[in-house]
């Protein structure tokens, strides 16, 4: 089986971080910038080329926004939680995980890996059901992120997170009756846990929290989407980070 990346920075970033690629479709046309880069590259390295009209270009389109290339690679690698925890390790990183609650919505999974790999974040872990799942909506979301940031399937997210505890992270859970994040000690290791659009974290997984952040408003509207409420609070956990690792 194998799946599509399609956009420029994707495919780029796909080809930079070393990916399979089987075939890459590149539209018939004028070519210029990124796309001549991404022709030397895959030149260079043997990748089969196929040139093809605009119109069957869109419609072997899954994402509407394919920018004249899309690469044909091997279905997603999911990685183990254990795996995520290795790299942390090998990094001599404390770890830093997010845990996404039944993200639907794939432009918010892509903006969040997105994030995370500007951010630090060792891996990203979503369930298995009632879920999106990374797709190429996702891979292009992300700018082509998730070819560098680790994400985990779990089956049971409860059982996960327990796990996790007993690895000696500690669980702080997305939520607006939580503290403020900026009165939050967010140094330690860590697992961030960032509920779904509109329902939150689900009760159990929230109960299971060590405890909860939020993010202070001011204004009329109360609630960010997961995507951006997850930026915030993936960041302030790497100032904080960063901040206690400069000052030794």
């Amino acid at each position: 089986m194998s799946r599509q990346l399609e956009g420029r920075n994707p495919v780029l970033e796909a080809l930079k971080a070393g990916t399979t690629i089987n075939k890459l479709i590149i539209q018939k046309g004028e070519k210029h910038g990124s796309i001549l880069k991404i022709m030397a590259i895959a030149k260079e390295r043997g990748i089969p080329l196929q040139e093809i009209d605009k119109k069957d270009m869109d419609s072997m389109s899954k994402t509407y926004g394919h920018q004249g290339v899309i690469a044909l690679i091997s279905e997603y690698k999911y990685y183990e939680v254990d795996e995520i925890l290795d790299i942390a390790r090998e990094k001599g990183d404390l770890p830093f995980i997010v845990i996404l609650d039944k993200i639907e919505d794939p432009h918010n999974l892509g903006s969040i890996i997105r994030t995370s790999n500007a951010a630090g974040v060792h891996g990203v872990v979503i369930p298995r059901r009632r879920s999106v799942s990374v797709t190429p909506v996702v891979a292009k979301s992300s700018a082509g992120a998730v070819e560098y940031v680790p994400v985990a399937r779990e089956v049971n997210l409860s059982r996960t997170v327990d796990m996790l505890k007993e690895k000696g992270l500690w669980i702080a859970g997305a939520d607006m009756e939580g503290a403020s994040i900026y009165e939050s000690d967010l140094t330690g290791p860590l697992a961030l846990v960032i509920g779904s659009e509109g329902k939150g974290i689900s009760r159990l997984l929230k109960e299971k929290c060590d405890f909860l952040v939020s993010i202070p408003m001011v204004g009329r509207i109360t609630s960010l989407n997961a995507a951006t409420a997850g930026a915030i609070i993936i960041y302030e956990i790497f100032r904080q980070r960063l901040y206690k690792r400069q000052r030794g």
